[in-house]
């Protein structure tokens, strides 16, 4: 495995069609090295990882794609583009393809968590490890949270609304912020939850993610397989989960042992979005975990 020793990584920001849509990706290391796939969550983008490409870029090929809807990829209307997990996932596996990776681990974050194990479970062959931080695969990880996204996928016209809600400056920043330690709050960048403001507020892009709100009912659907594919690969994985986290509960990190009784799992003191307050060490669990499994 090549490194570059102490020389600062580089972190290349580049766009490729996908299906005749722009879709806007991440890329930091040797591709020769075991690649990475970092796949974000709401309402974030590929952004998030921007820490994490740097730290592991000297031992691992790393690539963290745009969702369409979300930072620089593609975000049509829901007029012209149907967007799914299903969508969202056809069009990471066609990145892949075109960019030529076949083999990979996975690090699943909140939606990236159904449009990766999508992948794994329909493709066991090409993934090599999978990382969760808060990526949910079980019920149990469902919070308090979801009564009102779920109310609203039973009876969207009822309840949309109060799922509006959820997309404003005020949601947004909370998802950053709550359950973060006293201690650790200023490590949390202002930055974060304003670029993430501003993708919302993109005309057209409210539809976007209330469409995915209501779309996301159907990911679990696919728990089955997915806890089925755990049980019959035993791909090795390592849930890094943040214990405070409001909207995927520690209960559906620890449920990963169910079915995958050599998970490595690890709650930390830290809130949704682990990666602004825990980097790096996440970044160090990721790289004793790699090591030792690919």
């Amino acid at each position: 495995m090549s490194s570059t020793g102490s020389a600062p990584a580089e972190v290349r920001h580049r766009t490729v069609e996908v299906k005749g849509l722009p879709v806007f990706y991440r890329e930091a290391g040797d591709p020769a090295n075991p690649t990475l796939v970092l796949l974000h969550g709401f309402p974030s983008s590929s952004s998030m990882f921007r820490n994490l490409l740097r730290d592991l870029a000297d031992s691992y090929h790393l690539i963290a794609p745009d969702h369409l809807g979300f930072g620089r990829s593609a975000t049509p209307p829901v007029e012209e583009f149907a967007y799914s997990f299903e969508n969202l996932t056809d069009h990471t596996l066609a990145l892949l393809d075109t960019l030529g990776v076949d083999r990979f681990a996975l690090y699943l974050q909140d939606y990236g968590a159904p449009i990766g194990l999508r992948i794994a479970s329909r493709h066991p062959e090409r993934v090599t490890a999978l990382i969760s931080q808060s990526g949910n695969a079980y019920l149990e990880g469902f919070t308090p949270f979801w009564d009102v996204l779920f109310a609203h996928a039973a009876d969207r016209a009822a309840h949309e609304p109060a799922v509006r809600e959820l997309l404003t400056a005020g949601a947004t920043r909370w998802q950053y912020t709550h359950g973060v330690p006293a201690d650790r709050l200023d490590l949390v960048s202002p930055d974060t939850w304003t670029l993430d403001q501003a993708g919302l507020d993109r005309p057209g892009n409210r539809e976007i993610q209330l469409q995915l709100f209501w779309d996301y009912q159907f990911n679990l659907d696919g728990y089955p397989a997915f806890q089925e594919y755990f049980r019959t690969h035993r791909p090795p994985t390592l849930v890094a989960w943040g214990r405070h986290d409001e909207i995927f509960g520690p209960a559906g990190a620890t449920a990963f042992a169910r079915d995958l009784p050599d998970a490595e799992i690890h709650l930390l003191d830290a809130g949704h979005f682990a990666l602004e307050t825990h980097g790096p060490e996440i970044a160090a669990l990721i790289r004793d975990f790699l090591g030792r499994t690919l």
